[in-house]
């Protein structure tokens, strides 16, 4: 029997600090979001970040937390609940770091009889952080406790028509509503040696602005390609003039070089050279969480109008939009009929 895994990324159990310190313990300690040497990480994360950070996210996450509770789970939930409705298996929903876990979710299946699994991480883009450290840990478990179930992992849909389709779609609404001077398009950030790390090449990506246009292979595994690719395909299907809108990449931690430019940084600066009316969208989320409702709802949104912006959007994720669980439905029901 066939059934499908749906992984998100996760979050604390509540906002008190006890509970963010442990969901930022298990996400920082993995070795594919800070990768360095096992004995550096210790000391970074739990000698120095669980030590100051903790409080101020849980002060963060307050902002955002909702009767219901995290965003990116009621989301990821109502997200799930409508994919059942449309796909003739058994769907099961897990988080890489939090509950529920992966192993949680292939259990749930396992009990339904599952023995063919689809592991469908939510990220349009390919990075280590992300798709790979779930497809990693999804395969430890299935070899360790589960080695009778087969397991095979849905690809980066960056590029697939009907997602950029979609997400054009839900831009679009936006622009409509209102005319804006801008739009910017911010994905999440990853340090630079993240991107070299996952060239199969070993020597093609340079990160100097050519070698995501240059045809590779390596663009297979290149988050850098992959996020501005994502971009070219709304640009495409909007018809969005040149200049009306700017790639950039947020949530940057520590002093290493990430990779840029840097979101804050940009929408200060469209702020002081005279774009009043600016629109966001976050491409890098398919549902909507701590990034792109605090960071950029709240504190993007208020350095923009310290900075003497006047309007200031943020376009929602694709969340649970019909129109967006028709499409990965539809990706499933292809899969199940194979």
């Amino acid at each position: 029997m066939k059934g499908i895994l749906l992984v998100n990324l996760g979050s604390p159990n509540s906002t008190s600090v006890k509970d963010v310190r442990n969901y930022l313990d298990e996400f920082l300690m993995d070795e594919r979001v800070i990768d360095v040497p096992f004995l550096t990480r210790c000391l970074l994360v739990k000698g120095i970040i669980l030590n100051t950070r903790p409080k101020q996210s849980a002060e963060a996450y307050s902002k955002v937390w909702t009767n219901e509770g995290s965003p990116l789970i009621v989301i990821s939930e109502k997200f799930t609940n409508k994919v059942k409705e449309h796909v003739k298996a058994p769907v099961a929903l897990a988080m890489r770091y939090g509950k529920p876990s992966i192993e949680t979710g292939i259990t749930e299946l396992a009990n339904q009889g599952v023995t063919d699994i689809l592991l469908v991480p939510l990220y349009p883009q390919f990075a280590m952080a992300t798709t790979e450290t779930i497809v990693v840990l999804a395969e430890r478990i299935i070899r360790d406790k589960f080695p009778k179930i087969k397991l095979s992992s849905f690809p980066a849909f960056y590029n697939k028509q009907d997602y950029i389709d979609v997400l054009s779609k839900s831009i679009q609404e936006t622009l409509e509503k209102e005319e804006y001077d801008h739009l910017l398009f911010s994905y999440h950030g990853v340090p630079e040696r993240h991107i070299k790390n996952s060239d199969i090449t070993g020597n093609h990506c340079s990160l100097n602005g050519e070698c995501c246009n240059t045809k590779s292979e390596a663009h297979e595994f290149c988050y850098r390609h992959q996020c501005y690719a994502t971009t070219q395909g709304v640009v495409e299907k909007l018809n969005l003039k040149p200049g009306f809108y700017s790639t950039s990449f947020q949530s940057r931690l520590g002093k290493d070089p990430w990779l840029q430019p840097y979101t804050d940084v940009t929408i200060n600066d469209r702020a002081q050279n005279g774009i009043k009316k600016l629109a966001v969208v976050t491409p890098a989320f398919v549902a909507d969480c701590l990034e792109t409702i605090e960071e950029i709802g709240m504190e993007a949104k208020h350095e923009f109008e310290e900075n003497t912006g006047e309007k200031f959007t943020t376009i929602p994720c694709l969340n649970d939009r019909e129109d967006w669980v028709a499409v990965v439905s539809n990706w499933l029901n292809e899969w199940l009929n194979k």
